[in-house]
């Protein structure tokens, strides 16, 4: 699958994610777009867009889009928080549908 990993998430995340094709938001030269932008340019591209941003959901209107979101849900961002709910993320890759939210941890 081809990830987009928001920019709010450590680089480093995109090590956590054997067999698929990740990608951050800084790398496609989106970073300052604001989320309704971001994720009208990632459709086109991406599969599922990776963020801990969890007021996502309440702001755009994602089941208009083509792809998947995934919302890490912890006390913070930093790496050794997140990397602990990859192996949770790697399962509910094999089952998303496009047009569809999940939240992941907490």
């Amino acid at each position: 699958m081809r990830i987009l990993l928001d920019e709010s998430l450590p680089r480093r995340l995109s090590g956590e994610l054997p067999g698929h094709n990740p990608s951050t938001v800084t790398e496609c030269r989106w970073s300052g777009l604001d989320n309704g932008a971001l994720l009208r340019a990632a459709a086109g591209n991406f599969d599922v867009f990776l963020t801990a941003d969890q007021n996502l959901e309440y702001q755009q209107n994602l089941s208009a889009l083509p792809l998947a979101v995934v919302v890490l849900v912890a006390r913070d961002n930093t790496f050794e928080t997140l990397r602990q709910l990859m192996p949770e993320v790697l399962d509910c890759l094999d089952h998303l549908a496009p047009r569809t939210l999940v939240k992941v941890g907490n």
